[in-house]
């Protein structure tokens, strides 16, 4: 019996789920999507103890509704072996994830702020990743010269980071100016076959938030 596709459950933009997706399409993984569209639909996953912290992100994969994202994306990464080799090489990939999800976390934010908000924190966001992020991945780079951040094989670093690289390109276009080893690395991950199509039109990648995003999140999550 062939195995039943992922199904996420979370509003049609990228939020927190996108990494998720993400992840799954470099695993090669198909999956369905539920989108939520209104509270009710929210309050029927809430009633029928569906989400253990009546919370979205969540995933029904093998049999289990996972939430929390970085459960649902060590799930992921474990299953397919984006996860390292060992103890050592999980703990390495696991706090360059953490860093660069506390990046993307300011990019998921930002569409959220008041206009006036929004071009500073552009700023910031730049800010930040040219003097705490970046330097730490392009130092990496440099100095064991693999094509991947760890165990010279795809994980889901590797994964997390191209999406907070692009996500980061399309507000400031020259970003990766001053890193050479990064921008060498944005083109090579982008070319592993399986991100290569999910990068391409008509897949499940969703297109930076506008409008519409903002306010079915508001419509969905605010009381």
């Amino acid at each position: 019996m062939a195995e039943k596709k992922p199904k996420l459950h979370y509003p049609n933009g990228r939020g927190r789920m996108e990494t998720v997706r993400w992840v799954l399409a470099a695993a090669g993984v198909e999956f369905e999507e539920e989108f939520l569209e209104t509270k009710e639909q929210l309050q029927k996953l809430q009633d029928g103890n569906h989400l253990l912290f009546q919370q979205v992100p969540m995933v029904e994969i093998d049999g289990m509704k996972l939430v929390q994202t970085r459960s649902i994306l060590h799930y992921i990464a474990d299953k397919h072996n984006l996860f390292g080799r060992d103890l050592k090489e999980r703990t390495l990939i696991d706090m360059y994830v953490e860093g660069t999800l506390d990046l993307l976390e300011l990019i998921i934010m930002h569409p959220f702020l008041k206009p006036d908000d929004q071009q500073k924190e552009v700023v910031s966001m730049a800010q930040k990743a040219i003097l705490r992020y970046f330097p730490v991945f392009e130092k990496v780079l440099r100095e064991h010269g693999q094509r991947f951040l760890v165990g010279n094989q795809l994980s889901l670093a590797d994964v997390v980071l191209l999406q907070t690289i692009l996500a980061l390109e399309e507000k400031i276009p020259n970003i990766l100016a001053s890193f050479p080893h990064l921008q060498e690395y944005s083109v090579k991950v982008s070319n592993v076959p399986t991100i290569r199509k999910f990068l391409e039109p008509g897949s499940k990648k969703k297109p930076p938030p506008d409008e519409i995003y903002v306010r079915t999140v508001y419509n969905v999550f605010m009381p």
